[in-house]
């Protein structure tokens, strides 16, 4: 007699359908072919149907008017946006007048000992070269001035983070509400703040502090809230258990175990303001910034190599500076250091003594001309590798080259794409890395592109994302796992990484408008510079830190050390790997954008063109088109945690 047999839970499921992954896609695909024949009926062109458009010049144009129609009368300008500019302006020329009655001579002392109050006597020794260099490259002035517009953005940014932190840290609801402002201002580069603080401000230093100050301050908030919602909760109990009041375990408890997180924030939002303020030359900010931009658009290089490197030395000492506030509480031991006192005595020795001398101005003999000779070598590269090299081509032949085969068919098959495709695919990739609230975000981001009207720029913008992406991640993944099976290596790499990862933004274009021109290669090429430390460095990390019992345990099954690194620690250190791919699209995309000064085009070139010409409809659309590019690859690109469910 024949059985009956009576399909089990585990085999009424197809296998492939077991596999999360393959029953999303089909969960999509069912979804596609019902929604799909309905938009092709109704709107059958590949390109963003005209009718799903919303025009906002009009009203934005409005806006811009009213603005500047009301900026010298209404009483909202007069009475609180006028206060505001005269309050940073009066800060910043405080702070600039300080460092000029202080003389070369005082802050270069100050400087130096501060780092030797914090660091020992090599981070002092480096401080003290860094600020002669500075001088000796004719730039003190521009760095005075960059200097204090640091200062100013640096201390506004580091309160209102703090008290942006507190009220995270110390309540859910703010915690959640601060989340998705913090999230978009992450992801938005940093060009795009310009043009709305340039409306209200007018160009000049008020709009360079307040811009640095909004695109700054967000590091500070979310290591601020991470140290007060990471303080030990044992230690909490016990203060609370002596009658403390919240404002007493506030400041005795829950700030002292968080100024770990604090200096961190301090560090990041140091670093993020000394690139932004860099940026904001382009709209009045002055110091180095202004003299890397004039010179780049003369296509000067050597005057542009003669700022930027200040720049970079700039940014190095405030690194290491903070960074070793940071470790002098860890308990780590610390060399003798100067005593705070006497630090301040010889300062102001140091200053009163130049006074006296006259020597508070940096001696004009004293400067080192090299944007000559840079600009002689330029003409040198231009005469013999810009093009003409045989069997390998110019660098101007490898621009072409990589524009025509790479750049080119991508930006063709991302505009032959039908619109709805591309947010398919979109979907798909967020879905499958993500949840479907993740996959929602990241398709709503790409709609609403089209809705601005801007989707052929944007696919363009994004097509330079995509190959800088690709390139860079090629690279910073086999350095990084280099790097992470030979110390050699890592130590070699280490001083480099340490350099690129501390200039900023701008200074990126210098080197590739020099060997490429002008043009979307070049972006790319400034992109995969500037996102390549993050890649590789979070890269060699997650790699170096897999179980070592694992490896162990695979080299004594007979494991190469190729099957180990395939096998085991890449699959091991997959969100490590993920979180360098995050990195790199975001780090991308910020100087892609930026890219359109040097002939990047697209949505970096509107926005350049909106602050150029006051054309508020143009910079702000696509700046808001930045936004939701930016939210889109960082939803696509960044894991979701899933939290098990009981039950299931």
């Amino acid at each position: 007699m024949a059985t009956l047999t009576v399909p089990t839970a585990g085999t009424a499921i197809p296998g492939f359908l077991r596999n999360r992954a393959a029953a999303k896609l089909l969960a999509l695909a069912a979804l596609a072919a019902i929604l799909v024949p309905l938009v092709n009926s109704r709107w059958g062109s590949n390109a963003w149907p005209h009718a799903l458009t919303v025009d906002l010049s009009k009203p934005l144009a409005t806006a811009s008017n009213w603005v500047i129609d009301n900026r010298d009368s209404h009483p909202l300008f007069l009475y609180f946006f006028g206060y505001i500019s005269n309050a940073v302006v009066l800060a910043v020329r405080v702070v600039y007048l300080t460092l000029l009655a202080a003389g070369w001579a005082g802050v270069t002392a100050f400087g130096a000992l501060v780092a030797w109050r914090l660091g020992g006597v090599r981070l002092a020794a480096g401080t003290a070269i860094a600020f002669l260099a500075c001088g000796a490259l004719g730039m003190w002035v521009p760095t005075m001035q960059t200097l204090a517009l640091m200062v100013a953005a640096v201390l506004a940014s580091v309160a209102v983070g703090t008290l942006l932190g507190l009220a995270a840290g110390l309540s859910d609801r703010m915690d959640r509400a601060l989340r998705p402002v913090l999230d978009t201002m992450q992801v938005l580069p940093a060009f795009a703040y310009l043009l709305p603080v340039v409306l209200v401000f007018g160009i000049g230093v008020p709009a360079a502090v307040l811009a640095t100050v909004v695109y700054a301050a967000p590091p500070m908030a979310r290591l601020t809230a991470l140290g007060l919602r990471g303080a030990d909760p044992e230690v909490l109990e016990a203060v609370e258990s002596l009658g403390a009041t919240a404002r007493q375990r506030l400041l005795t408890a829950r700030i002292p175990l968080a100024r770990k997180e604090l200096l961190l924030g301090l560090n990041q939002t140091i670093m993020m303001a000394l690139s932004m303020a860099v940026i904001a030359s382009v709209i009045g900010a002055g110091g180095l910034g202004d003299r890397v931009y004039q010179a780049l658009a003369s296509v000067d290089v050597g005057a542009a190599l003669a700022a930027g490197i200040p720049i970079v030395l700039l940014a190095v000492v405030l690194d290491r500076v903070t960074a070793a506030a940071g470790a002098a509480g860890d308990g780590s031991p610390r060399p003798r250091t100067i005593g705070r006192p006497y630090a301040l005595a010889v300062t102001v020795a140091v200053a009163l003594a130049a006074r006296l001398l006259g020597a508070l101005d940096w001696p004009g003999s004293w400067n080192l001309d090299i944007a000559e000779p840079v600009n002689r070598a330029v003409d040198w590269m231009t005469a013999h590798l810009y093009s003409g090299v045989p069997v390998v081509g110019g660098t101007a032949d490898w621009a072409g080259h990589f524009t025509t085969w790479i750049l080119d068919p991508v930006r063709s098959g991302l505009q032959w794409l039908p619109w709805w495709a591309v947010l398919l695919l979109v979907a798909a990739l967020a879905w499958l890395i993500g949840t479907w609230r993740t996959a929602l975000t990241a398709v709503l981001a790409m709609a609403a592109i089209g809705v601005l009207g801007v989707w052929e720029p944007s696919l363009d913008t994004l097509s330079q994302v995509l190959a800088a992406v690709a390139v860079t991640l090629v690279l910073g993944f086999a350095t990084g796992i280099a790097a992470a099976r030979s110390d050699r290596v890592e130590r070699a790499l280490r001083p480099v990484l340490d350099v690129f990862q501390t200039m900023p933004q701008f200074v990126y274009l210098i080197p590739v408008v020099a060997l490429f021109g002008v043009g979307r290669a070049p972006a790319v090429a400034a992109a995969v510079v500037y996102a390549l430390p993050a890649v590789v460095r979070i890269t060699a990390q997650g790699l170096r830190q897999v179980d070592p019992a694992a490896l162990e345990s695979a080299r004594s099954l007979g494991a190469t050390g190729r099957q180990q690194l395939w096998q085991i620690q890449l699959p091991l250190a997959r969100r490590s790997l993920l979180l360098a791919a995050n990195q790199g699209v975001v780090l991308v995309l910020a100087v892609v954008i930026i890219g359109g000064l040097v002939g990047g085009g697209a949505l970096g070139y509107d926005v350049a063109f909106g602050l150029a010409q006051g054309d508020l409809a143009t910079g702000l659309v696509a700046g808001a088109a930045i936004v939701c590019l930016g939210l889109m690859l960082d939803r696509v690109t960044q894991p979701t945690e899933r939290r098990a469910k009981k039950g299931a």
